[in-house]
């Protein structure tokens, strides 16, 4: 698995978010597809890049509950 290529997409996709703070909620299954990969690899790449401290994981508060990424 291309990390690299996985946090760049997900970088773009934070930093086109309209939201305040900008943060985005992600389907495994869309980037997946989008970068050609297994939903698996994409799991295990987020969770690399979250540990890393590349990415901030955290749930909104309110429903859904959504898993959300943000930069550091």
């Amino acid at each position: 698995m291309d990390k690299e290529k996985l946090y760049q997409r997900m970088e773009s996709m934070i930093m086109s978010s309209s939201k305040k703070p900008k943060y985005m909620s992600i389907s495994t299954v869309k980037i997946a597809d989008i970068l050609e990969m297994t939903v698996r690899d994409i799991d295990q790449g987020i969770k690399e890049l979250v540990e890393e401290g590349r990415l901030k994981q955290s749930r909104l508060e309110k429903p859904p509950h959504n898993t959300i990424y943000l930069l550091p």
